[in-house]
């Protein structure tokens, strides 16, 4: 960018009077071009001004005004509760207590007197509601376009080379930040100050990324380039759940959505449509797999208005989804949509997800790793116990493997396509609750969920030797024999019940048990992680060992001592059963 010499004649003289005292001090800089001096009315001036403007809409939860801010700390009263803001991390209170209902009138009163930071970085002091008014009246209003920019930014120090009339350098001046910046700019615009910007500078991006300049054009086409790529946040709510209609369809579009809260007109529907999934593609279409393993087609728009995103669901088979619904609320992986009358629904993005069930896909899931019963309840009951450390193995060719005492017990099974979905039919000799036709009704990797009739199965994927804490554990009790040091059952000690028998726990998932008599049964034993690690322990009707068929929790290891706990649903410990190892 060229300046002519006659801007430089409108410089007032006072200034060369001013700085030419300092000239001794700065002999060593050298002298910039002509052409990087900032000229008062140029673009890249008025970038720069714009770019250390004050932004005002973080607080807009507070001031509703994105041309002033709020100075910190502040006591406002917010549904009739009093709070004091003293950091932006409480911008999250005052949003989590509007929350807390979707349907009531959300009122924020603030406690003067405050201080109000201008655009400008200047300060007013206000002392009545009826004063901060006056002032949000001269902002422009949500999402209107305004003069700062806040999708770049500088880093800090920077300096500035400051001359006189014969363009000799008299002052070097360091900025430190937006507020020192500002007012420097402002200096040459007024004609106060003739200077230009020292280089390299680098300009940091609203998403943090970086870039280095080396010169006024490219400051002032990085600035230009990146002024309006990004959501300047500048509506009157907290966060950054103000996406703009296509942010919001490339959110919903990218992963599947998976219900975990649903209520409509005031009742709790979350039992019956928990885990429903949603996947929202292109062309307005969206598919949802209900959790009986049904495919329903309907379609989604969204709109932006003044009550925010609207997002309107369609299904000719489902009245309860069928609804424009507010996004109300968008968190990482999460949104939250309500409408007037009790509504709401809350999802979660799950990528995992599988909304199209197809045999090949079911079948490859299926013979990754093993799969733990994790639940399984015939006719109301459950019978989850009597599979404790006996993973399924899934294998081509339809052959399914069980490995019950340590011995594989081998099967059929079958991927079956039904007008009411995916099943799965398995045929194990000795296993009569698994020889049933399931409906897979929820799948993703690690989770497998079936349903008939009066039936349900939960099956968890196990891989072995993938996890080192698990290796640990199985190198562990395959060394040497144990006995049980310890068994509390609540307040009861029933340590002695197992006197003299012994443990021994083989590779294959045996668990080989010696009486004091001599005699031998055998169990079954697997360790797994999940929600921590445990030890799955079974020994079928084997007294008194059939009271230790369990998952237990293990809470210590050690080469020599094993230390397991049960709780109850509440956290408490019900039962301690300790391993040691023999000598």
């Amino acid at each position: 960018m060229k300046s002519k010499m006659r801007t430089l004649l409108l410089i007032p003289f006072f200034a060369f009077l001013l700085f030419t005292s300092c000239q001794d001090e700065v002999i060593d800089i050298t002298p910039p071009a002509e052409s990087e001096a900032l000229v008062a009315n140029s673009t890249l001036t008025s970038f720069i001004s714009a770019t250390s403007a004050k932004d005002g809409s973080a607080d807009n939860i507070i001031d509703k005004a994105s041309c002033l801010s709020v100075e910190l700390p502040v006591t406002v009263i917010v549904n009739g509760l009093e709070i004091i803001i003293d950091s932006k991390e409480d911008y999250k209170v005052i949003e989590a207590i509007f929350n807390k209902f979707e349907d009531d009138d959300d009122k924020l009163e603030i406690v003067f007197p405050i201080t109000i930071v201008l655009a400008d970085h200047s300060e007013i002091v206000l002392n009545n509601r009826e004063d901060l008014e006056n002032l949000i009246e001269e902002c422009r209003g949500e999402n209107e376009a305004d003069d700062d920019i806040e999708c770049i930014d500088f880093q800090y120090p920077i300096s500035f080379s400051v001359y006189d009339t014969s363009f000799q350098v008299i002052d070097v001046i360091t900025i430190e930040n937006d507020r020192e910046l500002h007012r420097f700019i402002k200096r040459i615009k007024e004609g106060d100050v003739f200077a230009s910007l020292n280089f390299p500078v680098t300009m940091i991006y609203a998403d943090g990324s970086t870039t280095v300049v080396n010169n006024n054009e490219e400051l002032e086409s990085t600035i230009r380039e990146a002024k309006d790529t990004c959501d300047e946040d500048d509506d009157n709510d907290y966060g950054d759940d103000d996406f703009t209609k296509e942010r919001l369809d490339e959110y919903l579009k990218i992963c599947p959505w998976v219900v975990h809260e649903f209520k409509r007109n005031n009742q709790d529907n979350t039992a019956e449509y928990k885990e429903y999934a949603l996947n929202f593609k292109e062309d307005n279409v969206v598919v949802m797999r209900a959790r009986g393993g049904d495919v329903l087609t309907g379609t989604w728009s969204t709109r932006v208005t003044d009550r925010g995103a609207l997002l309107k669901l369609e299904f000719d088979t489902l009245a309860d989804f069928t609804l424009e619904w507010v996004v109300y609320d968008i968190e990482y992986g999460k949104i939250k949509l309500y409408e007037v009358g009790g509504n709401r629904i809350i999802m979660k993005k799950n990528c995992d997800v599988v909304i199209d069930h197809t045999k090949e896909r079911v079948e490859n899931y299926l013979q990754e790793c093993l799969w733990r019963v994790a639940r399984l309840s015939v006719d109301g009951a459950d019978n989850e116990k009597d599979y404790i450390g006996t993973p399924l193995k899934f294998l081509p060719e339809n052959v399914v493997k069980i490995r019950v005492n340590g011995e594989l017990v081998e099967g059929t099974y079958e991927v079956l396509v039904r007008n009411a979905g995916i099943g799965l039919s398995i045929t194990l000799e000795g296993r009569p609750d698994l020889k049933l036709e399931w409906l897979i009704t929820f799948l993703e990797p690690g989770l497998i969920k079936l349903e008939n009739a009066n039936n349900k199965m939960i099956l968890e994927r196990h891989c072995p030797n993938t996890d080192e804490d698990l290796n640990y554990i199985d190198d562990v009790l395959i060394t040497g024999e144990w006995e049980v040091a310890l068994y509390e059952d609540g307040d009861v000690n029933k340590t002695e019940e197992f006197f003299m028998y012994t443990l021994d726990f083989i590779e294959t998932g045996r668990v080989k048990v010696t009486d004091p008599n001599e005699s031998v049964f055998s169990g079954s034993w697997l360790s797994y992680r999940k929600d921590g690690l445990n030890l799955g322990l079974f020994f079928g009707n084997n007294a008194p060992f059939d009271d230790l068929n369990h998952r237990w929790r293990i809470k210590e290891i050690s080469p020599n001592r094993i230390e397991l706990k049960d709780y109850n649903a509440s956290g408490a410990i019900e039962r301690i059963l300790v391993l040691e190892k023999k000598e």
